[in-house]
């Protein structure tokens, strides 16, 4: 059951909830047509983006922290690490929004803060320079989160929680695939934002 919370949560599509409340507008028929953070900047505007990234984030970081008041509080034999990964599915396929979400970016920060919020500043920082140098936010996303998964084998932490961060690195790169062929191909949309 706390895992399928972790998926509803991570479900909960706010870019499309905040687009049609506010704005009178579908974001999934806007830009890249995701339900992520990047596209409501793009599509609403840098402030609602940033709002959607932060509720995004806080997803995860909602679902694991519940989850884990959860299972210690009834003695749930379930790994908390795992409701993590269910809410960044959720996000990317929400059963809310046809099963079409966003690319998982900002919930698997949210993630990330919560099992190591060092390891969130840093791959933040690593994303910042990345946008400041490349201006593109997939590629800054991919280095970002490669860079943390390796950072993981070095900070104190639990086996799974590197196994499901290794899984998500390669969820979030599988994600961005289309991205990848842009980058590769010199076609990729660059952010004027930052």
């Amino acid at each position: 059951m706390v895992i399928l919370m972790g998926y509803l949560i991570g479900s909960i599509p706010f870019a499309l909830i905040i687009g049609k409340l506010f704005y009178n507008t579908d974001i999934r028929e806007s830009g890249s047509g995701n339900l992520g953070g990047t596209n409501a900047a793009r599509t609403l505007g840098k402030t609602t983006g940033i709002i959607v990234m932060l509720l995004d984030i806080s997803k995860a970081f909602v679902a694991i922290t519940i989850a884990t008041l959860l299972i210690n509080k009834f003695s749930i034999n379930i790994d908390p690490n795992y409701v993590g990964l269910a809410c960044v599915v959720g996000h990317c396929y929400p059963v809310f929004a046809g099963f079409k979400g966003g690319k998982g970016v900002a919930c698997t920060a949210g993630f990330i803060l919560a099992i190591n919020p060092i390891l969130l500043l840093i791959a933040l920082v690593i994303l910042i320079i990345n946008l400041k140098v490349h201006h593109m936010m997939s590629l800054g996303v991919i280095i970002a989160i490669v860079t943390a998964t390796i950072l993981s084998f070095v900070f104190p932490m639990f086996e799974n929680t590197k196994v499901v961060l290794f899984f998500l690195t390669l969820f979030i790169t599988f994600q961005h695939r289309e991205n990848i062929k842009r980058i590769i191909d010199g076609t990729e949309n660059k952010i004027k934002w930052i």
